[in-house]
This record gives C-alpha cells, sequence and structure tokens, in this order.
C-alpha cells in the first residue's frame, strides 16, 4: 500500500496486500505470555527473530528463555507494570537468541484481557536495525529520486553517514564504504565542518530545511582548484514523526563558481584601477603616497606589500644616506610596508624608512635593472634567498609559508625610481598575468605621483632651507627688552609660507620688532620674504617713523611681480617706555600689561603692502616694565572652521592667565591654538619689558 492509496485499501475485499509489504520487510515477531509470564503463543517470525521452535518455545518462561541474568529483575519489573494496566512498554531491548548471542530488538509490549477477565501480556518485537534501515529507505524514499545525479547522503542522528550515492562518491572523490559509520567533520576536512555540522545540528534541531547552502574549499582530489557546492539539508523522520536522521543533497557548482570569480575578479580589478585614481597622490608628501599605494593593494591584490625607492632617487630630496651596494646590486628604501595581518613574513619586509643594499642575484634589483615585472608564481624553498634581503628574512619568508611573489618597477618619466614588492602568504591562488597586468597599472598610475612628490619635498627642502637662513637668529635679551620668538612651519603635506619676523637694534637703545607674511607659497615667496626682510632692516637704519618705513616697504613690494604681504612694525623706546606701531593689513598685535586684562592694540589696519594706497598711521602705546607685546601671523589664529574673531578671543583668554617669560608665552600659545593639520605657518615674537640697567644711557650708533 503505498501512501496515496485511501484507508483501508486490500480490506473488505479490495484484494489481499501485495507480498513483501512493510510488515514483511520488518519480520515482526508476536508473542503473548499468560500471567504469570510463560509462553502461550508463539508466531513463526518469532521462531525465525530468535531461534526458538514453538515447541520449544511454548509454556516455558519467556523471562528465563530469552533474557540474561543481568537482565532478569528489570524485565519482570517491566512485566509486572504491563501486567497491572500502567501502560504499554515501548523501546529496545537485548535479547538472547537461541545460538547465544546478543540481539538488539523493537519491543512493544501491550496488555491483553479475554472475555473470562484472564490477563496476558502481548509482545511485538523487530530487529533494530531492520527497523532503523527500513525506517531510513521510507524517509529518504519520501524526498529524492533514486539514481539522482545529485549528490546525496543520509546521516544518523550523530551525523554518521549511513547512506552515501554514487553521484557523492564522485563529488567527494572517496567511495561511499570509506564515508559509512564516519561523521561528516572527518570526511570534509577542507571545509568548515564546524559550521557544516552546526547547521546539520540545526535542521536536526527544528527541521526547518536549508536548502543552496553554499561551501568552497580545496579537496584533495584538486587541491590546486578551489572547489564550490551547493548543499541543501533535510531532516528525515519516520511515520511517527520521530527523528531518525538527516538527507544531505549536494550539487557541484564548480564551474560557475569559476566564472563568477573572474568576472568578479574583473570588476575588482576595475574597481581597484578606479580606486588608485582617487586615493594614491592625495598630497605631495613622498612617505604618504608610497603608503597610499601599499593600502590600495592590501589585501586587494596581496597579503603583504612593500614600496621601495631607489637611494639615488631620494639624493635630490635630501634625505639619501649614500648607503653602498654591492657589485652590481642597487640600494633601496623602503618608504611604506603594509601587510594585511600580523606575519613573520612582515618582519622579512626593510624596516620603513631604513636603507637596504641588494645584490645583483636578487629580484628586486633585476625588476628594476630591467625595467619588467618578475614573477615567481609558486616560490619553492630554493627561491627564497633571491627574494629576501638575507638569510634571516629568507627564513621568516618560509615561516610566513610564502605561496606566490611579484615585483613590478615604479616607472616614471621613463626612469625607474623604485619597485612594488608583492607577497602572498595566506591566499591560496598565485600572483598570475593578470595580476601582474593589475600590478603594473597600479605601480605606473602610483609612480607619476611619488616622483611628482619627489620633485616637490626637493623643491621643499630647498626652500626651507633658504627660509631657515633668512629667517633670524637675534639676542634674546635688547635694552629693556625681554624676547623670545618661534616659527613652526605647516605640515610636512604643505608647502613653506612666507612668514616672517625680526628684531632690529636702532639707534638710542631702541629696538624694532617686525613681523610680517608674504601672500603665496613656496620657493618663490620664501625668497620675496628675504627681499622684504633686507628692505625693511635697510629703513629701519634710516631712523624712519613705523608709518614711513610702511610706506617704503608698499613702494618697494608694488615693484615685485603680484607680490601681496602684510606687516606689522613696532619700535620700542626703553626710555620713554613706550611702542610706537603702525600696521599694513595684518592682525593687531595683543598688548598683556601687568594691571589689567589683556587687549588688541587699537592699531589702524591699513593697506597690505603692494597694493600702493599708502594708508598708514603709527600709534603710541605705553609699555611700562613688565607689559608683554605679542606679535603673531594669521596661522596662529586662523581655522577653517571658526570665526577670526572668536579665535582672537580665544587668544586673549589664554593670555589672561597670566603667563610667565616670553619664551612660556610662546610656549602656550602654540602648543593651545596651533593645529599642526591646518594649511599655514606661523610666526609669533613675543617682547616683554624689564627694566634699564641704572648706568644705561641712550645708545650712539
Amino acid at each position: 500500500m503505498s501512501r496515496s492509496d485511501p484507508p483501508g485499501a486490500g480490506l473488505d475485499g479490495a484484494g489481499p496486500l501485495a507480498p513483501g509489504g512493510l510488515l514483511d520487510v520488518l519480520a515482526i515477531a508476536a508473542a503473548v505470555l499468560d500471567a504469570q509470564g510463560r509462553i502461550v503463543f508463539w508466531s513463526p517470525q518469532a521462531e525465525d527473530l530468535f531461534g526458538y521452535t514453538a515447541e520449544e518455545a511454548l509454556g516455558r518462561p519467556a523471562a528465563k528463555l530469552l533474557v540474561d541474568d543481568q537482565e532478569f529483575e528489570r524485565v519482570l519489573t517491566l512485566f509486572a507494570r504491563v501486567m497491572a494496566g500502567e501502560g504499554p512498554y515501548v523501546g529496545t531491548f537485548p535479547v538472547r537468541h537461541k545460538d547465544g548471542h546478543r540481539l538488539l530488538t523493537e519491543f512493544r509490549n501491550v496488555r491483553l484481557q479475554d472475555e473470562h477477565g484472564r490477563v496476558y501480556a502481548l509482545g511485538l518485537a523487530s530487529d533494530r536495525e531492520t527497523v532503523r534501515r527500513v525506517e531510513r529507505d521510507l524517509a529518504l524514499s519520501e524526498r529524492l529520486v533514486s539514481h539522482s545525479p545529485v549528490g546525496l547522503a543520509v546521516l544518523d542522528t550523530d551525523l554518521r553517514y549511513v547512506l552515501v550515492n554514487p553521484a557523492l562518491e564522485r563529488i567527494d572523490g572517496l567511495p561511499a564504504e570509506e564515508h559509512l559509520g564516519r561523521r561528516a567533520g572527518e570526511m570534509l576536512p577542507f571545509l568548515d565542518t564546524d559550521a557544516v555540522e552546526s547547521v546539520m545540528r540545526r535542521v536536526l534541531a527544528d527541521g526547518i530545511p536549508l536548502v543552496n547552502r553554499r561551501s568552497v574549499g580545496y579537496p584533495p582530489s584538486d587541491p590546486e582548484t578551489e572547489h564550490a557546492w551547493r548543499a541543501s539539508y533535510f531532516r528525515l523522520e519516520d511515520l511517527s514523526g520521530r527523528v531518525i536522521g538527516l538527507a544531505v543533497s549536494v550539487l557541484d557548482v564548480t564551474e560557475q563558481h569559476q566564472v563568477a570569480i573572474e568576472a568578479a575578479q574583473a570588476r575588482s580589478r576595475l574597481a581597484l584601477i578606479a580606486d588608485a585614481s582617487v586615493r594614491v597622490g592625495t598630497t605631495l608628501d613622498l612617505d604618504t603616497t608610497a603608503l597610499e599605494l601599499a593600502d590600495i593593494a592590501v589585501p586587494e591584490l596581496a597579503d603583504i606589500a612593500a614600496v621601495d625607492v631607489l637611494e639615488s632617487v631620494l639624493d635630490i630630496v635630501g634625505v639619501g644616506r649614500g648607503t653602498d651596494a654591492p657589485p652590481g646590486g642597487l640600494a633601496f628604501r623602503a618608504l611604506a610596508v603594509k601587510a594585511a595581518r600580523p606575519t613573520p613574513a612582515g618582519l622579512a619586509a626593510d624596516p620603513v624608512g631604513e636603507p637596504a643594499a641588494y645584490g645583483a642575484d636578487r629580484l628586486v634589483t633585476r625588476c628594476v635593472a630591467t625595467g619588467r615585472p618578475v614573477l615567481v608564481a609558486r616560490v619553492r624553498p630554493e627561491d627564497l634567498p633571491r627574494i629576501a634581503r638575507d638569510g634571516q628574512a629568507a627564513r621568516l619568508l618560509a615561516e610566513a609559508g610564502l605561496r606566490s611573489y611579484l615585483a613590478v618597477p615604479l616607472i616614471a618619466r621613463s626612469e625607474v625610481i623604485g619597485v612594488l614588492d608583492l607577497k602572498r602568504t595566506d591566499t591560496p591562488r598565485p600572483f598570475d598575468h593578470d595580476d601582474v597586468v593589475l600590478a603594473s597599472e597600479l605601480a605606473a598610475r602610483a609612480a607619476v605621483s611619488i616622483d611628482n612628490a619627489r620633485w616637490y619635498q626637493s623643491q621643499r627642502h630647498a626652500a626651507r632651507a633658504l627660509q631657515r637662513h633668512l629667517l633670524p637668529h637675534h639676542p634674546s635679551l635688547r635694552p629693556g627688552l625681554e624676547i623670545a620668538s618661534r616659527y613652526r612651519p605647516a605640515g610636512a603635506a604643505v608647502d613653506i609660507g612666507g612668514d616672517w619676523f625680526d628684531v632690529i637694534p636702532l639707534a638710542g637703545d631702541k629696538t624694532a620688532l617686525v613681523i610680517g607674511d608674504v601672500m603665496g607659497r613656496g620657493i618663490n615667496a620664501a625668497a620675496t620674504m628675504g627681499q622684504l626682510r633686507t628692505a625693511t632692516r635697510t629703513l629701519a637704519d634710516l631712523d624712519l617713523a613705523p608709518d614711513e618705513v610702511l610706506y617704503h616697504l608698499d613702494r618697494i613690494t608694488a615693484g615685485l611681480d603680484d607680490t601681496i604681504a602684510t606687516c606689522v612694525y613696532a619700535v620700542h623706546d626703553p626710555h620713554l617706555a613706550r611702542y610706537c606701531i603702525a600696521g599694513a593689513g595684518h592682525l593687531p598685535p595683543v598688548l598683556i600689561p601687568v594691571d589689567r586684562a589683556p587687549e588688541l592694540v587699537n592699531l589702524p589696519t591699513g593697506s597690505p603692502l603692494g597694493v600702493g594706497k599708502g594708508d598708514f598711521r603709527a600709534v603710541i602705546v605705553d609699555f611700562s616694565v613688565g607689559h608683554q607685546l605679542a606679535l603673531y601671523t594669521d596661522g596662529l589664529v586662523e581655522t577653517r572652521d571658526q570665526d577670526i574673531d572668536a579665535r582672537l578671543q580665544v587668544l586673549l583668554n589664554l593670555l589672561g592667565d597670566r603667563p610667565g617669560s616670553p619664551e612660556e608665552t610662546c610656549d602656550l600659545l602654540l602648543d593651545s591654538l596651533h593645529n599642526p593639520d591646518e594649511p599655514d605657518d606661523v610666526a609669533l615674537l613675543i617682547a616683554r619689558a624689564r627694566p634699564l640697567a641704572p648706568d644705561t644711557g641712550p645708545e650712539r650708533t
């Protein structure tokens, strides 16, 4: 009778059941015991199952005939409960076969009563393994089609294989007999077996099928290729709903997986190149640009990336160290190293910022010498000495499990300036031709940015040297003054500005304090600053009033091509205890009296130098002993996200805390106000009035 047959089919004249039905397959044995436990009925199936004929069994106590001594008391207890009407006994029980071996059977014992009130026990039994096999076969037949091209397996509730079809044998590369009785984790070590078994247990627990779960791995039959499978899991239950195991269907989708990988890799390469166009070369800083290239390469292209530049290339930047290379070899400097995770291979890389020499036999040397990529798709132990800088580095690479190596030259303006060094330690797939093309494209784009940063840094280095040469080295003490100054350049990725200050001795113990800012950046701004500083010193020597000095500086600046500058010129007279100050478009100085709050000097702004208006006016500021005057450029207070008035108030609040010496005041202001990330230099000049020596008269010049 099939599951789709109507109830009662085969009965009531419908014809007998066909032979080979479920009861025949199970070979269910039946026996009836009287109230004393003696066998009063014994079926032919019981004879087949237990080995005793009816003549041998009838009239004998069942417990003594079929049960071992150690189980005897338990059987009597169970029999008493059944006969007392406490319910049937259902379960697995060991029975002694006639030939002496122990037989595990599935039992169902129920209480019977005839019309005279006599009580009997009916026992139904079948071999447990037969029952289990039939249950599994029936459950599987309801879900899967036999001889399916899809890999099929049945596992018991302990997740051990009990059935494997030929398709799964081919997929796993192992015969069915090697599966049977073993756990899934033992048979699939190339997968995440903990995750697989976790899924199986979840399906066993909740009965919710899991369909098309994707897994990838490298099977022993083809360890060089990543394979992919889609597996579906179904809980198996018997007709009573008892969980008896798990059915698994597996489909090999490696071909589709490889096609998808290739398509994804193509998209990834295009995205990586597009990303590099945006992320590499965001600044003109050499180290930052190199690190941006390494960040792009890891982990999308390699597990470890290093960007090395020739020492000879760095000589123009002013940081080359003239490292000696062996004959035919080359000297490099690692600008950036990036690893996807901590690994001994990271220790094998050249330390960032340190020079390293490589002989002519090294692959990195060959890459630079030929200007062509060098690929070692599968690294062998004998390849390591040609990749590593020394024996210790080679041992670290071996420990890290270096699988594949690729070096591509950094070529800018037809000159090889360095190399992009790539390694794979965790990624199983070796570098191939497509990776060479991608790495070469990244290197070509980044090389131009690195070369631009190199030349920019060279010019910046020269401008910095010029600016340091032009800035004064003034004495900390002048008659009636204690002076401190600071110059802080903008961040390394920003060109230098034209900020300057000066302290100029004048006749009669007077001192001129000057601070200014030439608009623009770079070496031209530094050179213009030097011209204005020289002109200012020349004019100061004529003992002109501050507004007259600015008037002449304005005319001089106008004669310089497209030059605009701001300036404050202040003359201190220690004998009169005052300052005479004039400004040209510059932020006002701060007066810090000893007896009241700091204040901005009410100074007529005046036009910047170079505009040609000549609208400069000087003011007189009393400057008693202990008073301080702070002159500064806009880089100290200006930011991109705050109003200038608010920043000036912050400056006044800081100075209101009554700072100590001018040196301490300089440090306080720079530490509190200056942000190194702001793209502007800072010049700061602070003077404090001190008593004149008793015998000091006006200085003569």
